[in-house]
């Protein structure tokens, strides 16, 4: 589904993501299991499954922001 003013996040929400992110990147470092990093975090254990793999595949740079989304192609056809 697609939202109508494009969805996604704010640059704020973003920051806030990276930052949590990074955060998350500290304690895979500690080797700090899953559960108790969603816990600390306060984010479901499959967005820290998630990270831990993209960390463990490359480093904090892999869990940087990449910015907004671009656009979506409208061009009309129907999902």
């Amino acid at each position: 589904m697609r939202y109508p003013d494009e969805g996604g996040l704010t640059a704020e929400q973003r920051k806030r993501r990276e930052e949590v992110c990074m955060r998350a990147a500290d304690l895979f470092e500690e080797d700090v299991k899953v559960p108790c990093v969603a816990r600390e975090l306060r984010v479901s254990e499959k967005s820290v499954d998630q990270w831990r793999r993209a960390w463990a595949s490359g480093g904090r740079e892999a869990l940087r922001s990449q910015g907004p989304a671009p656009p979506a192609a409208s061009g009309g056809a129907a999902r």
